[in-house]
C-alpha cells in the first residue's frame, strides 16, 4: 500500500512556472516507478512524464524541454517542474506509481494515484 499526496498546483500566467510535489507514504518509494499524468476538461487522461524501471526519464512531446521530472528517494517525493507554461497545459495533474512491470505509457500499470491538483494557465 502507498498513499500519494500532491501539492503545488495553482493559477499562473502563460510563460510562468510551477513545481508540483508528490509525497509518498506507506511502502517505500523506491519500490515503484513514478509518473505524472494530466487530464484537461473533456479530454482523456494523458501521459506527461515518468521514470522507467531503470530510472530513465521520459516525456510527452508536448512538454519535452519545458517540464522536468525528478525525485528525492530520501524524502519519498517526486517532483514535476513546469516551465514556460502554456494555456494548453491547463489540466488536473496526477502523480502515480506503477505497481506492475509494464511500459510507462500503459495506464493500467499505475496502481496508485494521487488526488490530483489543478493547474490553470491563463492567457
Amino acid at each position: 500500500q502507498v498513499q500519494l499526496v500532491e501539492s503545488g498546483g495553482g493559477l499562473v500566467q502563460a510563460g510562468g512556472s510551477l513545481r508540483l510535489s508528490c509525497a509518498a507514504s506507506g511502502r517505500t518509494f523506491s519500490s515503484y516507478a513514478m509518473g505524472w499524468w494530466r487530464q484537461a476538461p473533456g479530454k482523456e487522461r494523458e501521459f506527461v512524464a515518468a521514470f522507467s524501471w531503470s530510472d530513465i526519464t521520459y516525456y510527452a512531446d508536448s512538454v519535452k524541454g519545458r517540464f522536468t521530472i525528478s525525485r528525492d528517494n530520501a524524502e519519498n517525493t517526486v517532483y514535476l517542474q513546469m516551465n514556460t507554461l502554456k494555456p494548453e497545459d491547463t489540466a488536473v495533474y496526477y502523480c502515480a506509481a506503477r505497481t506492475m512491470r509494464r511500459h510507462y505509457l500503459d495506464y493500467a500499470g499505475y496502481g496508485y494515484w494521487g488526488q490530483g491538483t489543478q493547474v490553470t494557465v491563463s492567457s
